[in-house]
């Protein structure tokens, strides 16, 4: 017979599911909810436990526990290895790639999105490769929506692969670490979750994209606007002494250059055998991201390469930022040039290259783009630290249209890259536990300027750090009222006389069902303690019966609610609820059937 306490816990457990899966409700709000509504009644109703009385304030023991601050600490390495451009590398090698072989370009997409999500949250690199992709899709004359969907779903299948790989992995491990299971170490389940992943990939590389329609991707909110630039070719850089095709190579064809100039008077005709030389200026009318791509690629600067250009200082002071400034009526810059306002000194800021729509598209730059008189309606690309493009918005002078970009601190990547695997390995090898070498990490990353205060701000997200808090509140719960072995003997009594393999996997599917109703977290620390009394129930090692868990509420893959990374690419590939159906049920039951298979015959369970 349930007491009240035990009843009250399981109908609010029920009434957190539901609350958990309402788009319109908050996430935060709804888990602020639970907690609250934990503490206020075992503090009004107090619980006689067979530990003693269970203290209201013990609920809010998920904000320090150490499966949220690993989930933290990774998020903001995490967005360490994004604000220095770590990543990018990757995103730019693959669109290399995608030109030539599409088919051999997808599988490696997959792979890499697999690999990398296995050790670092995969919201970045969803991000990273989205607008890569598109424009492959758009390159190659293909639908968009055939790849971002598998893309997605490969980040969710790597992160299955260790410990560290996702937030689900972390609260279970922990869970299940402070219920006395034996700890898994980083790469413990790294095996099945290999062999069911690559039939996975399988799936998404060649069956997936096929079930899903041929649609455009919806474009970028943010207006890409083509600027007229010069790149400088300074001394010593990859283009200086290069011939024009062999530059433009180098740029996966990329590069389209409308003059070389090499004086006011002097403009040549960009002819595959022309040689370039520093000091040479090359006319080209390109995006934002484009123009600073050649620059990290070439080698070569959007702004002068000459020691008296007072601009470099304040290219190189703190975190930078890129800015479209807009010449109005009352703006000072209207009919004059940047030369004669004496730009830089008076602003501290270094403009990139202007836009000027229709017919009136600058043609030439003759005297550079300092000498360009300006007129209404023109737009600069503008670089500075990021505390004088904040202050642009608070002055007259200027109208800052949307779209003001934080560069990434190349020269740290390098750093970044070497704190990262510091963080992992520190973990692999034992020697700190991850929450300890994250948070060390994260605190190198700081104090060598890989990041600062405000990414670790923008790196942190509020509803997984209470939806984390919340679930472990309602998983305590669960446990000390005896919730969750009442609800283990319900599903052993449903399945009475099954071979603990199909239980087992019964498990897993109901996890896999619940993961995609409502958050994973959620799913994993309510199922984690389900599973041990399951197990001990069937007095049999709890470990199987942990993993079960923690592979089904990964299974994110049937609704685009189930995971953020799904959202994300719901919008970008224009996709519809029953796409994310039609591909993610098949995965869901192929990866079921696969860790139905594997997992017995790596834990040893009779069938």
């Amino acid at each position: 017979m349930l007491d009240n306490h035990t009843l009250a816990v399981l109908i609010l457990t029920v009434v957190a599911l539901f609350l958990f899966s309402r788009e319109r409700i908050p996430l935060a709000t709804s888990c602020l909810l639970i907690l609250a509504a934990l503490a206020v009644g075992f503090a009004l109703f107090p619980y006689q436990g067979s530990d003693g009385v269970v203290e209201p304030v013990d609920f809010f023991y998920g904000f320090g526990h150490e499966a949220l601050i690993a989930v933290c600490a990774l998020m903001v390495a995490g967005q360490g290895l994004v604000r220095t451009g770590a990543l990018e590398p990757v995103g730019y090698m693959l669109a290399k790639l995608w030109g030539k072989h599409p088919m051999l370009s997808l599988l490696a997409t997959l792979i890499i999105s697999a690999v990398l999500s296995a050790f670092i949250n995969n919201t970045p690199i969803v991000v990273l490769l989205i607008p890569i992709l598109i424009n492959v899709a758009a390159r190659t004359k293909s639908s968009a929506s055939g790849i971002l969907m598998p893309m997605g779903f490969a980040t969710l299948l790597g992160g299955m692969g260790t410990t560290i790989g996702t937030s689900t992995n972390l609260l279970v491990v922990s869970v299940a670490a402070e219920m006395g299971v034996t700890k898994f170490e980083m790469f413990d389940f790294v095996l099945p979750a290999a062999i069911a992943g690559s039939i996975g990939m399988a799936f998404l590389w060649l069956i997936a994209p096929r079930m899903l329609p041929k649609q455009p991707a919806t474009a970028n909110n943010a207006i890409n606007r083509v600027f007229t630039a010069h790149l400088h070719i300074p001394a010593g850089s990859f283009a200086d002494g290069k011939r024009v095709q062999e530059v433009i190579e180098k740029t996966d064809g990329e590069l389209k250059i409308i003059t070389i100039r090499r004086s006011a008077k002097e403009g040549l005709k960009p002819l595959p055998d022309t040689v370039l030389s520093a000091n040479d200026r090359l006319l080209v009318h390109d995006t934002p991201d484009k123009l600073k791509q050649f620059e990290q690629v070439l080698g070569v600067i959007l702004h002068p390469d000459d020691p008296d250009f007072d601009g470099h200082e304040h290219l190189n002071n703190g975190k930078q930022q890129l800015a479209e400034i807009l010449i109005h009526q009352r703006s000072p810059l209207l009919g004059q040039s940047l030369q004669s306002v004496d730009f830089v000194s008076r602003y501290h800021l270094v403009a990139l290259g202007v836009h000027r729509e229709g017919h009136h598209q600058i043609k030439a730059l003759p005297n550079g783009l300092g000498n360009l008189t300006l007129q209404l309606g023109d737009i600069l690309l503008v670089q500075s630290a990021s505390e004088r493009i904040n202050a642009l918005s608070l002055m007259e002078d200027f109208f800052v249209l949307e779209g003001t970009t934080d560069l990434p601190y190349s020269k740290k990547i390098p750093l970044a890259l070497l704190i990262m695997f510091g963080i992992i390995l520190l973990a692999a090898f034992k020697i700190l536990p991850i929450a300890i070498s994250a948070i060390a990490g994260v605190l190198l990353m700081i104090l060598t300027r890989c990041i600062d205060w405000g990414d670790v701000i923008r790196g942190l997200n509020l509803p997984v750090i209470m939806i984390v808090a919340s679930s472990l509140a309602l998983g305590h719960a669960l446990t000390v009222t005896g919730g969750s072995e009442f609800l283990a003997g319900q599903f052993l009594h449903l399945a009475a006389g099954a071979p603990p393999a199909m239980i087992l996997s019964g498990l897993m599917l109901l996890m896999a069902i619940l993961t995609n109703v409502v958050s994973n977290n959620a799913a994993a620390v309510i199922g984690t303690p389900i599973a041990i009394s399951i197990a001990h129930s069937l007095q049999l090692s709890p470990e199987p019966f942990v993993i079960a868990v923690l592979f089904g509420a990964n299974m994110s893959y049937m609704t685009p609610m189930a995971y953020k990374t799904n959202l994300l690419i719901m919008a970008a590939g224009n996709y519809k609820f029953m796409d994310f159906v039609r591909v993610g049920l098949p995965l869901t039951i192929i990866m079921w059937l696969a860790y139905s298979v594997l997992l017995p015959m790596f834990y040893y369970l009779p069938h």
